[in-house]
């Protein structure tokens, strides 16, 4: 597809979205929901992973928080109002994520994986461990946030229909900001990042502020899709700040492609789905009982068969079906060298 018009496949997927529900059963209804919650998370984790190169191990951390803020700020005795819940979620995941990212983009490689992933778990541990967040079994948010504007409620999240519409709107929004972000100077900077920080560095960019202003970026993105999921489910427990839930949205993004904001959502709708089908019984009978286990071998095959994520190896393929046939090779016989430089005039026949 032409660069230039490539907006219009989301924009088309948005529509189709938007006008689902009147097709769907409260089953699948709550199923897209969760996809396109979980696209959001995706999302985020590709601005650090495919746009600055930066493999955090520990991007469910800002998920928990936001989830876990959206809970104990809302309190038990009436609905809290969205106009400020939604953004004191986003900020506590986002300014978590500038201490993390303060300290743990000092490191590089490796280390940084490691130690994203320690204060990942330092996070679920707050929350696994202490009163706070209700221990193992979390803690359930009795009353859902209102959106109430001149004594009318605009926008209710007790109400499935609200709550489709509000994650469409975040997973539309989340995806053109990031687009924006891509095609932007700021963006052009990260990728010269992720291509060569030390070049970077010597044209004079300042990579540190950079790499922490997209961690930051990410991190409150990801508090966004826990308020969605917090919102969605009505509870959260600590299993969200876990490095399971780390590890599930960096293998979205690898079953998708990573490096493309369309795989990023494709990778999450596959991931789930191919998750859900794995847990029903109903479907595959006794294996549901190790989902884990045919859930690992179907991802093996994935990645063994297209190393470049579902969208990475549809683009290639494409590419190579628009590039012109390459010519025969012909094998010419020993003596045809000899030949054709005896048969080329001399330099005296070409100046006459």
């Amino acid at each position: 597809m032409n660069p230039r018009f490539a907006w219009v496949l989301p924009v088309i997927v948005a529509v189709m979205l938007a006008a689902l529900p009147a097709v769907l059963t409260p089953y699948t209804h709550d199923l897209v929901v969760k996809i396109a919650i979980y696209a959001v998370f995706a999302l985020s984790l590709e601005l650090l992973v495919g746009m600055t190169g930066l493999v955090s191990l520990g991007h469910a951390a800002f998920l928990g928080i936001g989830a876990y803020l959206t809970v104990l700020a809302s309190g038990a005795s009436g609905s809290a109002s969205v106009l400020w819940l939604l953004p004191a979620a986003v900020g506590a995941s986002a300014l978590y994520a500038l201490f993390v990212g303060a300290l743990s983009l000092r490191t590089k490689g490796v280390y940084f994986i490691m130690v994203t992933l320690a204060f990942a778990q330092m996070a679920y541990f707050v929350f696994h461990d202490t009163k706070l967040g209700g221990g193992s079994d979390g803690i359930f948010l009795y009353a859902k946030p209102v959106l109430d504007v001149g004594g009318r409620a605009w926008l209710r999240l007790d109400d499935k229909q609200h709550v489709y519409y509000t994650v469409l709107a975040a997973l539309v929004i989340t995806y053109g900001v990031l687009a924006l972000i891509r095609r932007s100077r700021f963006g052009h900077a990260l990728a010269g990042i992720r291509v060569n920080e030390q070049r970077m560095r010597a044209a004079g960019f300042r990579t540190y502020g950079y790499k922490l202003a997209a961690f930051v970026i990410a991190g409150a993105l990801a508090g966004l899709a826990g308020f969605l999921l917090a919102v969605k489910d009505g509870a959260v427990n600590p299993e969200l700040l876990s490095w399971h839930e780390s590890g599930a949205v960096l293998l979205m993004l690898i079953l998708g492609g990573i490096g493309h904001l369309r795989g990023a959502v494709i990778g999450a709708v596959v991931f789930t789905l191919l998750r859900e089908l794995f847990q029903t019984e109903a479907l595959v009978g006794s294996l549901a009982a190790h989902w884990q286990m045919t859930l690992g071998f179907t991802i093996i095959a994935f990645v063994a068969l297209m190393p470049h994520g579902l969208i990475g190896s549809g683009i290639r393929r494409s590419q190579r079906l628009r590039q012109p046939p390459r010519r025969p090779h012909v094998e010419l016989p020993a003596d045809a060298e000899s030949t054709i430089l005896q048969t080329r005039p001399s330099p005296e026949v070409r100046d006459a």
